[in-house]
């Protein structure tokens, strides 16, 4: 699936990135205008591995499995079901979601970058940047921008928290390393990783075998060091108090009544039963508590391993099962938690993928690519029957709370293959500045890195899409 000069070009260039970014001077911010939030916490929950977009939010039409099927003729291999929205179909399987529907915008026409041979880790750190890869710099996570520019909600909880998502998975671990960064704008705003939700709890406690005595003891002669070292002293003054605000808020979780939000243990059964006990169901409940307590940006993940999960390169249909299984009840819960809070209206959740799926057609429409399986023209097992090939012609985003409309669909694709956008088309740098827009962030800004001009959306020109807001 994966080209190894295509791999090793890509982790090349982005570790060179990374080096840049590490030698780079002082980063500057470029202030663009006060904009009003809709929005004070976002909610990223990423589908990792490319979500086939008609077995989910954009269903066509049904054609059920048979030995000799004719492969082209084949667009969801899941009936449609109703919504809360009137003349609105989700796929079969999410009917938990159908059911908050009347709280949510969807997005049908996202469009993924037209970036040659199809790799998830370009896609995935395109999506996360927005900007594609290779750069001359180590380009800032989306939550590090807000974690800048916003700020944390509360001093005691970290601005940007990452849930689910394991970085050791052999080859392609330095690929997801390279945007699960703050690039240049430091470790300071970098997120806070959870691979496993069950172990947050134990991530912000000091370790069980030192006393708190000890613990208290280690932190001031820390704190004798960074004031007393010659080689610190010798560090920029930007660089020595961003380490030290880093440091200094790891501590403050570490003996803060905020860290309890970690500890699922303390969410009573009625309430966490709900979400399921999935890993990802569990990082739904973990975000809403971590939302709950101050944080800013949140991103869950159904987790990125290649060829598993919703990387259905074979079993399309039975993977594609499995997964919205796994999602419905847990995401509806959290809207419907959020809601019963009075949270929803000012918090952002978001569901994405890097791009969307077909069984035909790999790439988009005239933009085709290389195959990276084969298809057989009528299939034979049930292996064959499901959404296969990568598809950036389209594919869909689901947003709720945070200043968006309610029962609302926006863009619109065809009903027949190649099944591409036909109307309001969104790209990555207008998703990304309607999601910047809500959070009170205008697209040009930025900052200043190595004399040059770096913004939060591709060269500051995305634009918001209107048309999604509630209010203007």
């Amino acid at each position: 699936m994966y080209g190894d000069q295509s791999r090793r070009g890509f982790l090349k260039t982005a570790g060179a990135a990374t080096l840049s970014a590490m030698a780079g001077g002082n980063v500057r911010l470029l202030g663009a205008g006060t904009l009003e939030p809709s929005a004070d916490t976002l909610i990223l929950l990423w589908m990792a591995g490319g979500m086939a977009q008609t077995e989910t939010f954009d269903p066509k039409r049904y054609t059920p499995f048979a030995t000799g099927l004719e492969s082209a003729r084949v667009l969801s291999t899941f009936p449609y079901i109703p919504t809360k929205v009137d003349g609105v179909r989700f796929s079969k399987g999410l009917e938990r979601m159908a059911n908050v529907m009347d709280r949510c915008t969807l997005i049908r026409s996202y469009q993924a970058g037209d970036l040659g041979f199809i790799l998830h880790s370009r896609h995935q750190f395109h999506w996360h940047t927005g900007y594609a890869p290779p750069q001359s710099v180590a380009c800032p996570h989306i939550g590090s921008w807000i974690s800048r520019i916003r700020g944390p909600k509360s001093e005691n909880m970290p601005a940007f928290i990452d849930v689910g998502q394991s970085l050791e998975i052999g080859a392609e671990s330095d690929s997801l390393k390279a945007f699960h960064t703050a690039g240049f704008l430091g470790a300071e705003f970098g997120p806070f990783f959870i691979p496993n939700p069950e172990d947050a709890a134990a991530s912000v406690r000091p370790p069980a075998n030192i006393s708190r005595e000890r613990f208290a003891e280690r932190w001031a002669r820390y704190q004798k060091l960074m004031a007393e070292n010659p080689m610190l002293r010798e560090s920029s003054s930007a660089q020595q108090e961003s380490l030290q605000r880093s440091v200094e808020g790891a501590h403050r979780l570490l003996t803060s009544p905020a860290a309890a939000a970690f500890d699922l243990s303390l969410e009573p059964e009625k309430r966490s039963a709900p979400y399921g006990n999935s890993r990802f169901g569990r990082s739904c409940l973990l975000a809403r508590r971590l939302a709950e307590a101050g944080a800013r940006f949140v991103e869950i993940t159904t987790e990125y391993i290649p060829f598993r999960y919703w990387d259905t390169h074979e079993n399309g249909h039975t993977r594609a099962a499995d997964m919205k299984e796994m999602i419905d009840a847990p995401v509806a819960q959290l809207i419907l938690d959020l809601e019963e809070r009075g949270m929803l209206d000012r918090t952002l959740v978001v569901l994405a993928s890097e791009f969307g799926r077909d069984l035909i057609t790999e790439g988009k429409p005239g933009k085709t690519v290389q195959d990276q399986i084969k298809q057989p023209e009528r299939m034979s097992e049930l292996k064959h029957y499901g959404m296969h090939r990568h598809f950036t012609e389209a594919g869909s985003v689901l947003l709720a709370g945070g200043g968006m409309k309610r029962g609302f669909v926006y863009g619109v694709t065809d009903d027949e293959r190649p099944c591409k956008v036909v109307k309001d088309p969104v790209r990555i740098e207008d998703l990304h500045a309607s999601i910047y827009r809500a959070m009170g962030i205008a697209p040009a800004e930025g900052a200043e890195i190595e004399r040059r001009p770096f913004h939060v959306t591709k060269d500051g020109l995305g634009r918001p899409v209107k048309e999604l807001f509630a209010r203007g």
